[in-house]
């Protein structure tokens, strides 16, 4: 079904255990580049036990957020007009606002706000009201000289402190990244519920007991960790590195409103039995039945390959609260290894892009009736065989086809890949050390001045395609033996503009 200009929709929201609402105030298919058209969706400022009756609607007004560095916005946002089944038509009625909208959402993401807002209203309000007023007036903490509005700090900070109770100066500070994490450290995040995202990158300490903080994303690198106890509220967990199997993780909800990110492998822990959201990158493999069997709750699930072999395709059916599924770079099947529509009857959205040709005209074929009947489904870059086989081995690969990314760029990003790897492959170990090191020096280099070209030009480079730049270039200098490699690292974060 596609969603009316003035359309109002209710949905339970499992992580309020309330019913809440949205308005469409707009539609827009010029936008879509051939798909659905797009709805400007407006959060309200409702919620209920039960589905709202005509003067509940007639009361609704639109949700006003100030949470954090939100000051009196709406939250009103572009995402497909498909409406997802699981949502109520309520009524329909005149726009409660007439604003233009410039934000995508990418989906319909009813109750995050109130949510959001909720905990914000929950904080001190001298706590509060000390962040809105902060200002750019410098304060000195640890010896050097911040503005009172900073908002993140690194170890450059933390180290230099005489006593962590200076932090009390910095109002702001929401986000701390680490990596000679401590208890004491712990036990200030704990105390402090501004902050609201942690980089732990550090390996000085096996447990972690963030339980009492009011963190909403989580980083971190969980090599020799053993216990990791989370907050409630945390909404996104990133674990890095290679956990061990010992690893326990309590969360208060078993994972249910948690997205967890893994890179390169499903990571061996325990915990997180009720897992409600999982997105894995860089994935050499992926065997599904696994993944069904550790996480059986999942609604949300996304895969990035490296691309990646699939095995047991046919385990995501038993994923039966699964609603939304994409995966790119995926291969390794056939056109009949994929569920039918009746195998998943709660999936909203399915994307599937760079896939086996022969699987994604199936899949077309085989979804066609489920997407007339509002199933947002997206199926492209289906490839040959031939493809894979010459760009099996290029981490750039998928930059071929992004929306934001034009095929010029894709291809001078896969190009500075070759160049570097190629670069690479000369360096001889038994060369003298000086001339080998001068030469990475000028590898990195010309690799990191394609890129900042690229910014230059375009301003493509988002979060995803600098962690992208940042591993290929990992693991290729994995492959050189020099004595300095740090130095390479610190090159390429002092030359990069992205």
């Amino acid at each position: 079904m596609l969603a009316q200009v003035g359309d109002i929709y209710s949905v339970f929201s499992s992580r309020l255990q309330q019913y809440v609402a949205c308005q469409v105030t707009a539609i827009d298919a010029a936008a879509s580049s051939g798909g659905p058209p797009l709805a400007a969706i407006l959060q309200l400022d409702w919620t209920g036990d039960s589905l709202p009756d005509a003067a509940a609607v007639q009361a609704m007004r639109p949700l006003v957020c100030d949470y954090y560095f939100w000051n009196g916005r709406h939250d009103h946002s572009f995402a497909s007009a498909l409406v997802p089944p699981h949502y109520t038509l309520i009524a329909n009625s005149a726009p409660l606002v007439d604003g233009e909208v410039k934000s995508y959402s990418g989906g319909w993401h009813m109750g995050d706000s109130v949510w959001r807002q909720r905990r914000w209203e929950q904080l001190d309000p001298a706590r509060r009201q000390r962040f809105k007023a902060a200002s750019s007036q410098e304060v000195i903490i640890g010896g050097q000289s911040l503005r009172q509005n900073t908002s993140r700090i690194g170890d450059g900070i933390l180290q230099a402190l005489g006593d962590l109770s200076e932090l009390d100066q910095l109002p702001c500070l929401t986000t701390i990244e680490t990596r000679h994490g401590s208890a004491a450290l712990a036990a200030c995040i704990n105390a402090n519920p501004i902050i609201n995202e942690v980089h732990w990158q550090s390996s000085t300490t096996d447990e972690l007991d963030l339980r009492d903080s009011n963190v909403s994303r989580l980083v971190v690198h969980a090599e020799g960790l053993r216990s990791l106890r989370l907050n409630e509220g945390l909404s996104t967990l990133i674990l890095q590195g290679a956990p061990s199997p010992a690893l326990r993780i309590e969360d208060p909800h078993a994972g249910r409103f948690l997205r967890l990110q893994l890179s390169g492998a499903l990571a061996p822990f325990h915990g997180l039995e009720q897992l409600g959201r999982l997105s894995l990158s860089a994935m050499p493999a992926v065997d599904f039945a696994a993944v069904a069997e550790r996480f059986p709750q999942l609604v949300e699930w996304t895969v990035w390959g490296k691309p990646a072999l699939a095995s047991h395709l046919g385990s995501l059916a038993r994923l039966e609260r699964l609603r939304s599924f994409s995966a790119y770079e995926l291969f390794g099947y056939g056109a009949d290894d994929f569920p039918a529509p009746a195998q998943m009857p709660a999936l909203s959205s399915l994307c599937l892009a760079s896939l086996p040709a022969d699987a994604a005209k199936a899949i077309k074929a085989g979804y066609k009736k489920a997407a007339a009947l509002g199933l947002n489904l997206s199926v492209t870059r289906p490839r040959k065989p031939e493809w894979l086989a010459e760009n099996l081995d290029n981490p750039f690969r998928d930059w071929d086809g992004r929306e934001h990314i034009s095929a010029a760029y894709a291809k001078k990003a896969a190009q500075a890949y070759k160049k570097l790897l190629a670069t690479a492959r000369t360096l001889d170990a038994a060369m003298d050390g000086g001339a080998a090191h001068a030469m990475a020096q000028e590898m990195v280099t010309a690799y990191v001045g394609v890129f900042n070209q690229i910014e230059r030009r375009s301003n493509i480079i988002e979060t995803v395609e600098r962690d992208e730049i940042y591993v290929a270039l990992e693991q290729v200098l994995a492959q050189v033996r020099l004595p300095e490699v740090a130095a390479l690292y610190a090159l390429f974060d002092r030359l990069r503009d992205f």
